[in-house]
């Protein structure tokens, strides 16, 4: 199969926003690859996330595998989950999607996000850029790697108990 093209990426990405922020977590995990990773790094300098970066070189507030991303799915699934009870209301807005690589099968593509979450404690506004490594597998677009660079990185972060 040829390569996707931009119109088909940004789709990709706006329907796994739309999975997040509507709390459908069946429809997000679908999404993934069984060796995807989900990392959204803390503190200052950073390596390059579009050339992979190096998770165990830096502090992270999530680096997830793909049984990771399982388990803290099931959890909020259960409804159970104190820092998400009840769930917060979220909406992101996605713009400046960009192709910065392609290969055989998988295309990296970055974007930049703000998104609002709303809960008990009063409203929080998020803001970064993602970073997506995507890979053709069976004529479908599957999520291989998501890095989040959230911009107060450096600084203290609020509780993040949902998908970013």
């Amino acid at each position: 199969m040829s390569q996707p093209d931009l119109r088909r990426i940004e789709q990709f990405i706006y329907a796994e926003a739309r999975f997040a922020d509507e709390h459908d977590y069946d429809s997000w995990e679908a999404l993934w690859t069984d060796d995807a990773r989900y990392w959204v790094p803390a503190g200052g300098d950073l390596p390059d996330p579009a050339a992979g970066g190096d998770p165990a070189a830096a502090m992270s507030v999530i680096y997830d595998n793909r049984s990771r991303i399982a388990t803290r799915l099931a959890q909020l699934r259960t409804g159970k989950r104190h820092a998400q009870t009840p769930p917060s209301n979220l909406r992101r807005v996605i713009s400046n999607i960009e192709v910065l690589s392609r290969s055989a099968d998988e295309v990296v593509a970055a974007g930049n996000f703000i998104l609002a979450e709303s809960r008990e404690r009063g409203t929080e506004i998020w803001a970064g850029r993602v970073t997506y490594r995507l890979r053709l597998a069976d004529g479908q677009l599957r999520l291989a790697a998501k890095t989040v660079l959230l911009v107060n990185r450096d600084q203290p972060l609020p509780t993040l108990a949902f998908l970013i």
